[in-house]
């Protein structure tokens, strides 16, 4: 039995989403909070399996509850929010680089459409999340590197210099990652780097200018058919696969999700090492499932390079590891070495224009 604690400041909300938790038999409500503050509280007394909490709540919101559970008692945190105004998802955004694991939409109301697979996701999303192993901030390789220059850790011999562009693709624990990751580039980075984010639809926006204010690089969410640059960042937006065209254009597209997601990593994949060969340094992080997998493949045919990250400073050790399992990784990287291994060997030239 998953035992769940249930934080929402509103009474209607909350009996709801009770029900719809103990709708399921593998889920058991343990506690119900009115407030962050309260949350904490139960996390700490009743430690619980996973927690389900809004993030706009009296006296303390999600964003601080997630700091203060993240820091105390470690646990993984599913966010829920209403109408996802600025407000809220740039907080909700910030919680799950704090720790969070997830963001959902809150249900509609019982009998209306949509409600039947918000609820079945819910229920979905607590079990996966509590299966989670979730460690106190700051630890795992959450913390600085003790040495920035770039200089102090070598990446491989074998890793030769490529012109990029870098390809990401990352889902649970990925907004942490990427901030570390970014935070520790350079202004002047010699090439674009395309990000697939799974995250809850509404919040790519506040996602992209988290990362922008974390990262000397300019950072935003992907346009049709503008020229790629470097020094810049293009995060996939809602719904749509993120890729580029053999002359550096972003391509996005609406075509089917590829194994269940749109944006797909392995679409990315594809896209990058059909137009850039060997060039291409794909970059493959913590998350749930095997997506991007299969587009790693078409990265190591072209002669690209593949990163992916260790088992230890993951959250979840499922997209890097089955990439590591099926032999697909040139170079298996805590967090921390990531930024750097980058800085080594990616060397843009003139293959892509400044960034205006």
């Amino acid at each position: 039995m998953i035992r769940v604690v249930v934080a929402d400041d509103s009474p209607t909300v909350r009996q709801l989403l009770v029900a719809i938790v103990e709708g399921d038999k593998g889920l058991q409500v343990v506690g119900t909070a009115a407030d962050g503050d309260e949350a904490v509280r139960l996390v700490r007394t009743l430690r619980p399996d996973v927690v389900l909490m809004d993030i706009l709540m009296p006296r303390l919101d999600g964003f601080e509850a997630t700091g203060a559970i993240m820091r105390e008692c470690p646990t993984p945190i599913v966010l829920i929010t209403g109408n996802v105004d600025v407000r809220e998802a740039d907080a909700s955004v910030c919680a799950l680089g704090l720790g969070a694991l997830w963001v959902l939409r809150k249900p509609p109301a019982p009998g209306t459409p949509g409600f039947d697979g918000a609820a079945r996701q819910i229920v979905e999303i607590l079990k996966a999340m509590a299966t989670v192993r979730v460690a106190p901030r700051g630890s795992r390789g959450d913390a600085p590197p003790r040495a920035r220059d770039p200089g102090s850790v070598r990446a491989p011999r074998s890793l030769r210099v490529r012109s990029g562009p870098v390809a990401i693709a990352a889902s649970t624990g990925g907004p942490a990652a990427l901030v570390r990751i970014l935070e520790e580039l350079p202004a002047r980075f010699p090439a674009p780097i395309l990000i697939v984010q799974h995250i809850s639809p509404g919040f790519v926006g506040s996602f992209a200018t988290t990362l922008d204010r974390a990262s000397r690089l300019r950072v935003k969410v992907a346009e049709p058919g503008e020229v790629l640059r470097a020094s810049t960042v293009y995060v996939a937006p809602d719904g749509q696969h993120l890729g580029m065209s053999s002359k550096g254009l972003v391509q996005l597209s609406a075509a089917p999700p590829v194994e269940g997601f749109r944006p797909s990593g392995t679409h990315l994949f594809r896209s990058v090492a059909g137009a850039r060969g060997d060039g291409v340094v794909a970059v493959i992080l913590t998350g749930m499932g095997h997506d991007g997998v299969v587009g790693l493949r078409d990265v190591r045919g072209s002669g690209g390079l593949v990163l992916a990250q260790d088992e230890a400073t993951s959250v979840v050790y499922g997209m890097p590891g089955v990439a590591v399992r099926e032999g697909l990784a040139d170079h298996v990287l805590p967090l921390p070495r990531i930024a750097t291994v980058l800085k080594e060997v990616v060397d843009g030239g003139d293959a892509w224009p400044s960034p205006v």
